[in-house]
């Protein structure tokens, strides 16, 4: 005759009958356990839409992962993994290419220099920012205010951000090696 344990899984939660000698833990028992992960994951996915939402927002801002992290209570480790799971870049990567497309916008008007447009996209060293602006974009900053500028002055300002997103270095075409 097998002995019945209870277990509480989750307090909020009836007692889940144990058999000794199985496996238990989260996920193992069915319905019963899985319905307290599906919540947990929908409030996790909650909280990474306020945390891109305040990237959005604050791009100008110093962010850094542990500060937004510290905003929707989370660490800063599994802040980093659920966002990659979630939206398929970091939150660095995200605040970045964020702030390179601001950066190309204010490029194509043609009237600031490259470090007034570094700055005012909250990026604090020049450096960093073109390089990562040469990275996204396939040319550097200086270059690319020289060849959209005039170009851009006639197109809507709509259809330039479309036609000039951004594109990660992964995503773009590779050209085909010649073989001789």
């Amino acid at each position: 005759m097998l002995e019945h344990t209870f277990e509480y899984v989750n307090p909020r939660l009836r007692p889940v009958p144990r058999i000794p000698g199985t496996v238990s833990g989260r996920g193992t028992i069915g319905r019963v356990t899985s319905r307290p992960v599906e919540e947990q994951r929908l409030r996790d996915l909650a909280r990474l839409r306020r945390v891109r939402d305040r990237i959005d927002r604050d791009y100008t801002q110093p962010l850094d992962v542990e500060a937004l992290a510290r905003g929707v209570h989370m660490s800063a480790g599994h802040l980093s993994r659920e966002f990659r799971r979630a939206y398929g870049e970091s939150p660095y990567s995200y605040l970045m290419t964020r702030r390179i497309e601001r950066a190309m916008a204010l490029l194509r008007r043609g009237d600031l220099s490259v470090t007034e447009v570094c700055f005012a996209v909250g990026c604090s060293s020049l450096g960093t920012f073109s390089t990562r602006f040469t990275e996204l974009v396939g040319m550097p900053p200086s270059a690319y205010r020289d060849r959209t500028a005039p170009a851009a002055a006639e197109m809507p300002s709509c259809e330039a951000k479309k036609v000039t997103r951004p594109i990660r270095n992964r995503e773009a075409a590779r050209p085909e090696p010649h073989l001789t």
